[in-house]
């Protein structure tokens, strides 16, 4: 006889199949159907006839279930679907191609309750999946896809060895993904393809070893975007994956959008890092070469630590970037570089490398074509981009109306600032001095080019192996200055 004032799950893990005490179907505890869970038998039809018996429920007891085939869940036929394990002692070994879990849904509207129909609430709302391990034993094997969800919630899940461990497309809204491990997949650790996506969180997760990426967004409809507080880490290959002409490669996260749209996205108190791969970054958004309503904008990067990559941050065609709090270290090309940008505030971030001055050069700052951009609070040392023909610590090339600030350029290794062909940019109040025994800092502040309108005022400056303003005539107006 069941004891049914102890809690249901027990009774379900514990007690034969029964009907539930309210009258409902029994839950799909799989071992009821003949799974095995040994890792050698195929229990594919075995949580397909538990599925099925259980009206979108699968429970999995401890142990390895083999399937070779996708397990589908369609909402819109069984109805509420969840798929829970034993603590993180249940594991599925995909032996086949495909995702090993696929949740389908019919949800056609916005995250708007309005705009839901009748039968997204009443049969397809909230799918779970929780406590399982998905383990990838097939070249095309992948971990999970959702298509046309709404209100998914993935927590304490471990993908790995998979093509993708997550994979989401079509359309999809209110996403969560929490407490999770997303380790050593094929591709990318989570993957929005080409998909209709709002309302994502995405936290507390450790997504790392992943090939081409921990978290992938390509092209697609994606807004309202937070990832906080994870491990996001080692997410390249290294010597298989090559760049030999300066290809984008390897990244922790990377938002792809050349004919998409992404937006409103929270970058915050994550960690990523750790391998220097040619072509790789920590964080890449390129977006679509227009502005307005399809452009990639709305975009916060505040608090993370990043670094040992060739690149911290890189961005193409964004707007309205918010760049504050965060500690980028040992980047061996750059550690920002923004092409085709307006709208960036910087601030108060830390650039740091490991090393003294004997040890391989990195670390540095480069915008190209952007505009209406502030730079502020910045405090450096030792940063290394440029030659001794052209570039610095901080480069701008063909930016306009652009601002740098109160920022701490101390021991650059050839210059400090310099401009070309900028227009209304503006250099004050910052302290640019190389106080090496023997400095190596040429000039301060370089202007270039066929640059006008421009001001250098303010600043403190000292150090310079030659003219420490080397700034033309006609270029900017310099006032104010004091040369130590």
């Amino acid at each position: 006889m069941v004891d049914f004032s102890w809690p249901l799950r027990l009774v379900k893990i514990h007690a034969p199949l029964e009907i539930t005490p309210n009258g409902d179907h029994p839950m799909a505890f799989v071992n009821h159907f003949g799974a095995a869970g040994d890792g050698q038998r195929d229990d594919t039809e075995a949580l397909e006839h538990a599925l099925a018996a259980g009206d979108g429920v699968l429970e999995l007891a401890k142990g390895s279930y083999r399937i070779t085939r996708p397990i589908v869940i369609d909402t819109t036929r069984t109805g509420y679907a969840s798929v829970r394990g034993t603590g993180g002692t249940s594991r599925i070994l995909m032996d086949g191609p495909g995702p090993a879990l696929r949740i389908v849904g019919d949800h056609r509207g916005t995250a708007q309750p309005q705009s839901y129909q009748d039968h997204t609430w009443e049969k397809e709302r909230f799918p779970t999946i929780s406590g399982i391990e998905i383990l990838g034993r097939h070249a095309e094997a992948s971990g999970i896809e959702l298509r046309k969800t709404t209100k998914t919630t993935i927590r304490e899940v471990l993908v790995r060895r998979c093509v993708d461990g997550i994979r989401l497309v079509e359309r999809n809204r209110d996403f969560i993904l929490s407490d999770s491990h997303l380790l050593d997949n094929h591709r990318y650790g989570l993957f929005f393809d080409r998909c209709n996506l709002h309302q994502i969180i995405v936290h507390g997760n450790h997504i790392s070893w992943n090939k081409r990426a921990g978290i992938k967004s390509l092209d697609g409809d994606v807004h309202n975007l937070q990832i906080t507080g994870n491990d996001i880490e080692y997410n390249n290959h290294p010597g298989v994956d090559k760049s030999p002409g300066g290809e984008p490669r390897g990244a922790e996260i990377w938002f792809e959008a050349p004919a998409g749209v992404i937006s409103e996205v929270t970058i915050s108190s994550n960690t990523l890092q750790a391998t220097i791969q040619p072509g790789g970054c920590n964080v890449r958004i390129h977006g679509q070469d227009t502005t307005g309503a399809a452009a990639a904008r709305l975009v916060t990067i505040a608090g993370n630590v990043l670094g040992s990559q060739m690149r911290g941050i890189e961005l193409k065609h964004v707007e309205r970037v918010a760049i504050t709090g965060n500690t980028i270290y040992d980047s061996q090309d750059l550690s920002i570089l923004a092409e085709d940008c307006s709208g960036l505030s910087i601030g108060s971030n830390t650039f740091v490398w490991r090393g003294d001055d004997q040890a391989p050069p990195r670390d540095g700052l480069k915008f190209t074509r952007c505009r209406d951009a502030s730079l502020i609070g910045l405090v450096a040392r030792r940063l290394c981009s440029g030659t001794a023909d052209s570039g610095a610590a901080i480069t701008l090339e063909k930016c306009h109306d652009f601002a740098i600030s109160e920022c701490q350029l101390l021991d650059s290794l050839v210059r400090g600032i310099e401009m070309t062909d900028c227009l209304r940019c503006r250099i004050s109040g910052n302290s640019i001095i190389d106080r090496r025994e023997k400095p190596s800092m040429r000039q301060a502040v370089r202007i270039r080019g066929e640059s006008r309108d421009n001001l250098v005022q303010n600043n403190l400056v000292g150090g310079a192996t030659a003219e420490p303003l080397d700034v033309p005539a006609n270029t900017a107006t310099v006032r104010g200055n004091t040369l130590l």
